[in-house]
């Protein structure tokens, strides 16, 4: 018999139903009021719930509740209901505009604890990526077990924090787009999906759908995918078989979330119904489809490819801001440009003094005064020793003057190739001083 899943809720009660074991995500009044160094954490001891208990009248936990299985999820995928006109990838009723927070959550580490997971994780997920893509080449099984399980770790991490992942979606290999674009967008769809208030099971099946979204590309001519400039209007009319060649592709696949196979034929649908390959408009489109086509474009315009340049994130949140309604669905176009926020960690950015860093984590409530490394002097020159300045606390450079970011530039601007600091480990150690590494990317010693 089936036991369904496991979701994550929150319940809010008095102080004295408190017992050891329950994770506190939020209290009655701001953290700064409190003596807790943490912003969510799990009671541990007597001491712990006592503390909570003098300080607050009621405060928010989080639970976890078995939601039976539905009897639709264990038919054939060809006699499952179609959720075309739904606005929902698993076949539920959606509302007309973004869908309503359930759960709120709280990053229950900080992003340098969690990113030496995060990049095995990463590693993995590529890894399965790239044999995803070879399989389907060779006509071979996936192995969804496997695929589960690199989903179902990444969300994890992303539940944990999902600053240090993101921060992993800033590594851009042209050479190695389509694996790479596939786990990013997996990654971003599953912490937008925590951002909007999803449910986990939820998230789960978006990252799952993410990472599943361009499989029919693999049956698309490699002279056409890899074309190293515009396509003719003839082969952007192959181009576009993609959707219905995933589609196919996942259909055929035994225990797999109907929302996969949505996603993937509908991730290229417009708002405006001038999308393909059925020229859908408004709420005839997945819910998740719009989450998942929303990350698409937005990790596309991010990257280097054959043909195209990677620009910087700002451009590409203008390019969603202005298309919005159109292209895009409004409320989630808006509630992504909140979510990315103007420097997501990984952007490289120049001050007003001329100096250069890399962002290492946001604050949620303080978004243009994140937590940034500093790697350029004024003059762009690599700094002997790396610097994290936090904005937040108005940190001041040798005059006195409060560090404030002037603007973000694309990677690789002045050699700093955010691949290298990743893969070097710089961005996971303690700071505040770093000492740079011989070669940071910049070609000079």
């Amino acid at each position: 018999m089936p036991m369904g899943r496991e979701d994550i809720v929150e319940t809010e009660i008095p102080v004295s139903q408190l017992a050891i074991g329950m994770h506190v995500i939020r209290l009655d009044r701001p953290w700064e009021d409190t003596d807790f160094l943490l912003q969510g954490f799990i009671l541990q001891t007597e001491e712990d719930v006592l503390a909570v208990q003098q300080q607050c009248e009621t405060v928010i936990v989080e639970g976890r509740v078995q939601v039976a299985p539905t009897a639709e999820r264990h038919l054939p995928v060809s006699k499952r209901k179609t959720s075309v006109g739904t606005g929902r990838g698993d076949g539920s009723q959606a509302p007309s505009a973004i869908p309503k927070r359930k759960v709120t959550y709280v990053n229950k580490v900080d992003a340098r604890r969690e990113m030496a997971t995060a990049r095995m994780n990463y590693a993995d997920a590529k890894a399965t990526a790239k044999n995803i893509m070879s399989s389907l080449r060779l006509g071979r099984t996936l192995e969804m077990n496997q695929i589960h399980q690199v989903v179902d770790n990444c969300v994890d991490s992303v539940l944990r924090n999902d600053n240090a992942l993101l921060l992993l979606t800033k590594i851009k290999n042209k050479d190695e787009y389509t694996a790479e674009h596939c786990i990013n967008v997996s990654i971003l769809s599953a912490a937008f999906a925590k951002h909007l208030g999803l449910l986990e099971g939820e998230i789960r099946t978006v990252a799952l759908c993410g990472l599943l979204h361009d499989v029919g590309k693999m049956r698309i001519d490699d002279e056409i995918l890899n074309k190293p400039g515009a396509l003719t209007p003839e082969e952007f009319a192959v181009m576009k078989n993609h959707t219905t060649f995933g589609r196919d592709v996942l259909a055929a696949l035994p225990r797999l979330a109907h929302a996969a196979v949505d996603v993937a034929y509908s991730h290229h649908e417009r708002m405006d119904g001038k999308g393909y390959p059925r020229g859908l408009s408004g709420q005839q489109i997945p819910l998740f489809a719009k989450i998942v086509g929303l990350v698409d474009t937005y990790d596309a315009i991010t990257s280097s490819r054959v043909y195209d340049k990677g620009r910087a994130s700002m451009e590409a949140l203008q390019i969603i801001h202005r298309n919005k309604g159109a292209q895009f669905d409004a409320g989630l176009a808006v509630e992504f440009i909140r979510m990315v926020g103007v420097y997501p960690p990984g952007s490289i950015v120049e001050m007003t003094n001329g100096e250069v860093g890399i962002v290492v984590a946001t604050h949620p409530t303080s978004k243009l005064k994140p937590r940034a490394l500093l790697v350029r002097d004024s003059n762009k020159h690599p700094l002997a020793t790396f610097r994290e300045v936090n904005l937040l606390k108005e940190a001041s450079d040798s005059t006195g003057q409060p560090y404030k970011i002037a603007r973000e530039v694309p990677d690789e601007s002045y050699g700093i190739v955010m691949k290298n600091f990743i893969e070097q480990g710089i961005l996971s150690r303690k700071a505040p001083e770093i000492s740079a590494p011989v070669d940071d990317g910049h070609g000079e010693s």
